[in-house]
């Protein structure tokens, strides 16, 4: 994995995921925003997922994204916390009209 290769040696393996959604309708703009902190690992662990989920630890796991059910890594990821976000916010505009 070319990440990999570029970290080699390197002992700052701190990383960030971040999903960014927006909503733009009738001249309004809404950003909603997932983030997840993490490091990455020296070699992949893990079938699941794709991508750096391999190599992805979030901070308070020891497992990577690939060693996670998808509920598990749903429950936690930039993604997931960027559509939750969203469509909270979709439902509470929904109920207000």
């Amino acid at each position: 994995m070319k990440l990999l290769s570029a970290l080699s040696g390197n002992s700052d393996r701190r990383a960030r995921f971040r999903t960014v959604l927006a909503w733009v309708a009738a001249g309004e703009e809404h950003i909603f925003e997932g983030v997840i902190e993490g490091s990455i690992t020296d070699e992949p662990h893990g079938e699941k997922g794709f991508g750096y989920d391999p190599v992805f630890v979030p901070i308070g796991d020891e497992r990577t994204f690939a060693q996670m059910s998808a509920a598990e890594k749903n429950a936690m990821s930039h993604r997931a916390q960027a559509m939750r976000k969203a469509a909270d916010f979709l439902r509470q505009r929904s109920a207000s009209r």
